[in-house]
């Protein structure tokens, strides 16, 4: 088992006189978010899924309190499943459930395809880089080498122009961007640029999808239209997908945080451990 590097938190509002502990009974989440996010993706959903269950949320490389390390190999999706596989067996959880956001969703499925085993259900939401048809690493690999090269020159300068940069979403609710913009100032340019070029480029799994064996839900954010064509290859590849729509944008579970939570809840109260 490798050593940990990502940095993780587990979350559980258990309110009986277990809480202190966290309630064993309750089975765990593994919550994997996107580029340039953080811990707080999942700030409006935490307090109503740990309700039911326990969570562990983690942070990227390069991302919030995760280290930046220096080896390639280090960032690939490979590497983050051994990653998922180390921490899994540190919490003691036989079996969990995995819901992934945009480049997480890549990093996430391709966990559940390499470990069916481990995973009673698993949610995603939009990712193109997840479904990503082949050909597209060639394609992308100019822009993320241009970005990969912004952000060892311009640092900071270059993650706040960025345009995935979570703090320049003018929706987002006062409290949730406040804890982005403490997070995203922990962002190393360095491990972002390593990101983007060793995990990024080769995330995705669009010639996988149809061996996936665990129940799959995807939570579409439906007014990013260029998740369109991905949302229908789902549709059509996975064997055992439903899938929701919501209002929301590129990121479902903070556009639309009740829709969200509510299908989380009641995909997975379908698929109990056992």
């Amino acid at each position: 088992m490798p050593p940990i590097l990502l940095h993780y938190e587990t979350h559980d509002v258990s309110s009986d006189a277990r809480a202190r502990d966290g309630d064993e009974s309750k089975p765990w989440i593994l919550l994997v978010h996107g580029m340039l996010s953080s811990r707080s993706q999942w700030m409006l959903n935490l307090p109503t899924l740990t309700e039911h269950y326990r969570a562990v949320v983690i942070e990227l490389l390069g991302h919030g309190r995760s280290p930046s390390p220096t080896t390639p190999e280090s960032y690939t999706p490979q590497a983050y499943g051994a990653q998922f596989e180390a921490i899994r067996q540190l919490l003691g959880a036989e079996r969990w459930y995995v819901v992934g956001q945009s480049l997480g969703a890549a990093l996430s499925l391709r966990y559940t395809l390499d470990h069916p085993e481990r995973v009673i259900a698993q949610v995603f939401t939009n990712s193109n880089s997840a479904l990503a048809p082949p050909g597209w690493d060639d394609q992308i690999r100019p822009r993320i080498e241009k970005q990969a090269d912004e952000y060892r020159r311009d640092g900071r300068d270059a993650i706040l122009r960025n345009r995935l940069n979570p703090t320049a979403a003018k929706w987002l609710d006062d409290d949730v961007r406040a804890a982005f913009v403490k997070d995203v100032a922990l962002h190393d340019p360095e491990g972002l640029a390593m990101t983007g070029v060793h995990t990024t480029v080769g995330s995705s799994v669009y010639t996988r999808a149809a061996e996936t064996t665990v129940p799959t839900l995807l939570v579409v954010g439906e007014r990013e239209e260029r998740f369109a064509a991905s949302r229908r290859y789902a549709e059509e590849t996975f064997p055992d997908i439903r899938v929701v729509p919501t209002s929301a944008g590129h990121a479902s579970n903070l556009g639309a945080p009740d829709q969200f939570n509510a299908a989380v809840l009641a995909f997975f109260a379908e698929h109990p451990p056992g």
